[in-house]
C-alpha cells in the first residue's frame, strides 16, 4: 500500500474514511436519537412579545453561557428529555432582513443551567425578574452577571406595574425596581421555554411502560423513591431556587419553610395540597406573597411528591410527621 504512488488508493481511503467517520459521528447518533425520542406535537409559534424577548435573549448574549439542548445522556436528564429538531421549529426562521438566519439558541457551554425547559422548571415571573436584576438575590453562589439596565428605579411605579421585590442587600438605596419592556419581553420568552411531553409511536408499548413505572413507584417496598436523599435532590432541583437551600426563603418574595405552620402541622393535608396544586397570593405571618408557586402534581408521581414533602418536614429544624405516597394519592383524588 503506497499512498504516494497509488492516487486511487489515497482518494478511496479518504472518500470511504470520510463516509465511515460521518456514519459514526453524525448519522449514527442522529438515528439513535430519532429512535429514542418520539415526535412531539406541532410547536406553537412565539407570540410577538416572546419574539421580542428572543431578540433580547440573543442581543444580551444569553446563549454564550446557557444552552437549550438536552443531550441523550444520563447527566442531562435533570434538564428534561433529549432535545429534538422540532423543539426549535417555533423559532420560525430569520429574525429580520439584517440577520438572514435562524437565531442560534443551542449554546456551546453550561456556565449556567440549560434553559430548554426553564418555563416549567421556574415559572415564576417574580423569580425571573429578581434573577435578571441581580442573580445573587435568589442564587447566592451565582456567577451570572446582573442586568440592571433592563430595569428602572422609580419612586412612583405606574399603577399597572408591580415592583420587583428585591431583597434589601441588593435593592437600590432609593426607589423601587420595575421591569422595562425589554425585561418583560425577555421573561415572556424564558417562560415560553417548555418541553412538551413526547408522544409515542406505539401506544401499546407506551401504556405498558407507563403501567410498569406506576407500579414500581407505588410499591411500598420501593423505599429508594421516598428516601431523604432523593427528596433532597428533588427539592434542590425544583424548590431551592425560591425557598433556598436552607429553607429560609427570601423576605418579601418567597416564604420560609423553616418553622412554617403548614410545613410543621401534624395534619399534612394543606402541605400536600400546596405541593400538588401550587399556590398564589397566600398571606403568611401577615405578609402576602404575590409570586405564584407552580403545581407539581402534573410533573411528579405520588412517591416523588411525598419525598419532597418529607424533606421539607424533616429539615432545617422541622420535625413533623412524614407522609406516604398513598397519602398523596388520596389527596390527589380529592381526599376521598
Amino acid at each position: 500500500m503506497n499512498f504516494h504512488r497509488n492516487h486511487w488508493l489515497l482518494l478511496g481511503t479518504i472518500f470511504f474514511g470520510f463516509i465511515f467517520l460521518g456514519l459514526i459521528i453524525a448519522i449514527g447518533p442522529a438515528y439513535w436519537v430519532q429512535a429514542k425520542v418520539n415526535a412531539r406535537p406541532a410547536p406553537q409559534s412565539l407570540t410577538p412579545l416572546q419574539q421580542r424577548g428572543l431578540d433580547v435573549y440573543i442581543s444580551e448574549g444569553c446563549a454564550a453561557c446557557h444552552t437549550q439542548q438536552v443531550r441523550p445522556i444520563a447527566m442531562d436528564r435533570v434538564w428534561g428529555r433529549p432535545s429534538t429538531s422540532r423543539d426549535y421549529a417555533k423559532l420560525g426562521g430569520p429574525m429580520d432582513v439584517w440577520r438572514p438566519y435562524t437565531p442560534a439558541v443551542l449554546g456551546t457551554e453550561r456556565t449556567g443551567p440549560d434553559l430548554a425547559n426553564v418555563g416549567s422548571r421556574q415559572p415564576s415571573k417574580t423569580w425571573q425578574y429578581m434573577h435578571l436584576y441581580n442573580p445573587r438575590s435568589v442564587v447566592k453562589p451565582s456567577i451570572m452577571p446582573a442586568f440592571p439596565w433592563l430595569f428602572k428605579v422609580t419612586d412612583h411605579p405606574a399603577v399597572n406595574t408591580t415592583a420587583v421585590p428585591v431583597p434589601a442587600p441588593y435593592a437600590p438605596s432609593n426607589g423601587k425596581v420595575v421591569p422595562t419592556e425589554r425585561a418583560k419581553a425577555l421573561v415572556a420568552y424564558l417562560l415560553s421555554l417548555h418541553q412538551e411531553a413526547k408522544t409515542t409511536r406505539s401506544p401499546q408499548k407506551s401504556a405498558q411502560a407507563a403501567a410498569k413505572g406506576t407500579a414500581q413507584e407505588s410499591q411500598p417496598q420501593a423505599k429508594k423513591t421516598t428516601s431523604s436523599a432523593n427528596g433532597a435532590t428533588l427539592y434542590s432541583n425544583n424548590c431551592a431556587s425560591c425557598h433556598q437551600a436552607d429553607g429560609g426563603g427570601l423576605p418579601g418574595a418567597f416564604p420560609s419553610l423553616a418553622g412554617d405552620e403548614v410545613v410543621t402541622a401534624t395534619d399534612p393535608t394543606e402541605h400536600i395540597d400546596t405541593v400538588l396544586n401550587g399556590a398564589h397570593g397566600r398571606t403568611i405571618d401577615g405578609k402576602t406573597y404575590g409570586a405564584s408557586m407552580p403545581p407539581f402534581g402534573s410533573r411528579f408521581s405520588d412517591a416523588k411528591i411525598a419525598a419532597i414533602i418529607n424533606h421539607e418536614r424533616t429539615s432545617w429544624g422541622n420535625n413533623a410527621p412524614t407522609v406516604t405516597a398513598d397519602d398523596v394519592a388520596k389527596q390527589r383524588a380529592g381526599g376521598k
